[in-house]
């Protein structure tokens, strides 16, 4: 989540309804579940035993699942009222309150980050400036994956980034070409990106990026 207090607050309005309601959902979803094992076999995280962030953990399901892979876990999120259920769900796992444009951690200190959906808040201008910061903490050779809503040709969507009117607080969908030059202008390089089409249920296109620093 960004910096912008607002969305911090808009998050906590909704946290237990959000916790209830999106409770298990990482279980059926192959993707995003062989994403987190990949991150855990990072090697940074695997051989050097470095912590991998789940940063914008939201309830902390996916900290819990890279837990239980046996790596060391830890979830942020700028929403104290996520936190609230995040703890409350996974109370041996560390969780900490922090945005992404000023993260509590030392340079280089982690091994791995999983960015699910938590980059779709930033006004545009100020997304470099969270790259930067992820950048920052990632140890060198460390894995990045970060899922987002994909912009839409067919929707007349080009190469800049669109507001929409998601449920919680205005977020922005992607062109995956434009979010990976503004990954590679912070300092990442690119290893994998996906790109499919809505399920059913859901209103665009999602996309994923795999870098490393």
């Amino acid at each position: 989540m960004a910096a912008n207090s607002g969305v911090g607050q808009a998050y906590d309005g909704v946290a237990e309804l959000y916790a209830n309601l999106f409770r298990g959902e990482l279980g059926g979803r192959e993707d995003d579940l062989a994403a987190i094992r990949r991150l855990a076999g990072t090697p940074a995280v695997a051989e050097r035993g470095l912590p991998v962030g789940d940063l914008g953990c939201g309830p902390g399901e996916a900290t819990e699942l890279l837990a239980g892979l046996g790596v060391r876990a830890l979830g942020l999120d700028l929403s104290a009222g996520m936190l609230a259920q995040a703890r409350l769900a996974h109370p041996e796992r560390p969780f900490v309150q922090g945005s992404l444009t000023a993260l509590p951690l030392a340079d280089g200190s982690l091994g791995a980050i999983l960015a699910r959906y938590s980059l779709i808040h930033f006004p545009p201008a100020e997304l470099p400036a969270a790259l930067a910061e992820l950048h920052r903490v990632l140890a060198p050779g460390g894995q990045l994956h970060t899922g987002f809503f994909a912009a839409d040709p067919e929707l007349g969507d080009t190469d800049r980034p669109v507001p929409f009117d998601h449920k919680v607080t205005t977020a922005h969908r992607w062109p995956v070409d434009t979010l990976a030059a503004l990954f590679r202008a912070a300092g990442f390089t690119e290893t994998a990106r996906t790109l499919r089409a809505p399920a059913p249920g859901e209103r665009f296109p999602q996309g994923t990026l795999t870098l490393t620093a």
